[in-house]
This record gives structure tokens, C-alpha cells and sequence, in this order.
């Protein structure tokens, strides 16, 4: 059984094409989830509902679409735990896909996605290849390098993404499939995460304990980057800042940490003059890190 968990903030046509792209193939909501076609997998699509008068999302609900209504804007990583613990309790032995609204399957992924886990079972965490609309690679794996605090996004894909799969340091909340089999407990995003960020700190949280994380180059999704979040320019460089800051003082030196406060610091400086509303954005969110440091 695959569920789909998808975050809803005023984002319900985003989310149809969404559905749409799910179903391209032979999937048959009026089986229940269960098709003819041996390749294609029962699912269950989640949404969580962030935005609470978007009265259009209630249009999308069949038998096969749960709305969980978050009551307010929780954010993205507390919303996706609503989602979680509901799909932990019905089937702990799940595979969870995690995936933006703004995203569409390519034709094919899904299918892929239960003879990959089948072959590759040890695997906890997968990232699927994320690319634009335009067909350039928006995301194939992440690294982390902790003695300078460099968050890395790939985005050109090689040779080797022929294989099944790459170990990689993190992947994109994007398009994130996780096995449940492997966690003893509910696995959760950290609530103090609003956006940004949460999805590598979900991974490095996780790989000290032992699981393992890939991405599964034969899968992938379409996205459309800060088609929601680019909506409000100075809220999410706000959130992209404090998560930043955040991430960085949890997983390097303080002297690193510093060295990127200082320098953000003085780039939001000297924004100002010509885009106010990132140099705002940014300054809003140091505040808000230092708040929080010094409280």
C-alpha cells in the first residue's frame, strides 16, 4: 500500500493536476485502490489541509482522498506529521510518498515505486529525481559538508544514475518516499521547523540512527519551484533564513555558524536598497534565530 501526503495551502488546483498525474495510468478509484495491472499499486491519497476556508479542496474528496484538517497553517513539517501518525496507525508497514502539491508524477513512477522497494528493502529514506517544468534537473541528491556547513543541492545528473539507487546525505520533502518498516516509533518532522530545511535536518536526525537514504534516479517528478511559497517574498525568506541558521547551528561548529550569520547579515544589507523585500525577509529571520538563541 502506497499513501500519498501532500500539504494543502490554498493550493487545491495544484493539488487536482496532482491527482491527476497520480491516475495517469490504470489506477481505478472505483476498485479501491486495486487495478487489473499487476504494476500499478493500491494507494491512498492524504491531504493536509492548511488552509481551512479553501472550501475548494472538498470538490477533490472521492474514496480514495482523506482530508485532515490542521485547523490553521501548521507549516510543513507538523502538517506532514498529521498525515504520519494517521498512516502509522492504519499501516506501520507502509510506503509513504511525501510530496509537494505544486509536483506531478512522470508517467511511470509510480509504478516503479514497489518493485524498487521490493529489490532494495534495506532502504529507510528515498529521494526521487525532482525536475522543472522546463525538463532541467531541479533536484538528483544532497550533500552536507560539515566543516564549512555547505548545504549542497544537485542538480546535474551522471553516469551512475543508472544504478538503482545513490546513497546520498539528503533528499528534497519535495518528492520523499519513506518505508515504515524501518522505524519502530512514527518518524516526524521537527516541529520547530516552519519551512525550509526540515527535510535535511528529517534526514541527518535520521541517518545517526542508522537508516539509510537514497535516490532512486529511475523515478521521478515534475515541479514547479516557488510557485506557492513565491507568493509571499519577504514570509519566505523570513522562514528560509531562521531555518537556515538553525539547521547550520545544529550541525556545524559555532564558528561556522557565525561566519554565515555575519555574512547573511551584511547580504540582507545590502539588498535593501534594491530588493527590500529579501533584505527585510532575511533580517526578520535572523531576528528570529537570535531570539530564540539568546531566550
Amino acid at each position: 500500500m502506497i499513501y500519498f501526503v501532500t500539504v494543502n495551502y490554498y493550493s487545491s488546483g495544484f493539488i487536482a493536476d496532482l491527482i491527476s498525474s497520480i491516475r495517469r495510468g490504470d489506477f481505478d478509484k472505483q476498485s479501491g485502490g486495486q487495478t487489473d495491472n499487476a504494476d500499478t499499486p493500491a494507494l491512498k491519497i492524504i491531504v493536509i489541509n492548511n488552509s481551512p476556508d479553501d472550501e475548494s479542496l472538498y470538490d477533490l474528496i472521492d474514496d480514495n482522498i482523506l482530508i485532515l484538517e490542521a485547523g490553521t497553517n501548521l507549516g510543513f513539517g507538523k502538517a506532514c506529521n498529521l498525515g504520519l501518525n494517521w498512516i502509522y496507525t492504519q499501516d506501520s508497514q507502509a510506503i509513504v510518498w511525501i510530496i509537494n502539491p505544486d509536483t506531478q508524477l512522470l508517467p511511470g513512477a509510480l509504478e516503479k515505486v514497489p518493485a524498487f522497494f521490493t529489490a532494495n528493502p534495506q532502504l529507510s529514506i528515498v529521494g526521487t529525481i525532482v525536475y522543472t517544468p522546463t525538463g532541467e534537473v531541479w533536484f538528483a541528491g544532497g550533500e552536507f559538508i560539515e566543516k564549512n556547513g555547505a548545504i549542497i543541492c544537485k542538480t546535474t545528473l551522471n553516469d551512475r544514475t543508472t544504478l538503482a539507487y545513490l546513497e546520498t546525505d539528503w533528499v528534497s520533502g519535495c518528492s520523499l518516499l519513506l518505508n515504515l518498516q524501518h522505524f519502530q516509533t512514527c518518524p516526524q518532522f521537527d516541529p520547530d521547523y516552519f519551512l525550509y530545511y526540515e527535510d535535511f535536518d528529517f534526514c541527518r536526525r535520521y541517518a545517526k540512527e542508522g537508516h539509510l537514504i537514497a535516490i532512486a534516479p529511475q523515478i521521478a517528478v515534475v515541479h514547479q519551484p516557488s510557485s506557492i511559497t513565491g507568493k509571499n517574498i519577504l514570509t519566505k525568506f523570513k522562514h528560509s533564513t531562521y531555518s537556515y541558521l538553525l539547521t547550520v547551528g545544529r550541525y556545524s561548529k559555532k564558528t561556522i555558524l557565525i561566519l554565515r550569520l555575519t555574512r547573511l547579515v551584511f547580504h540582507a544589507i545590502i539588498l535593501m536598497p534594491v530588493k527590500p523585500q529579501i533584505g527585510f525577509g532575511k533580517l526578520h529571520g535572523v531576528w528570529l534565530y537570535l531570539r530564540r538563541v539568546f531566550t
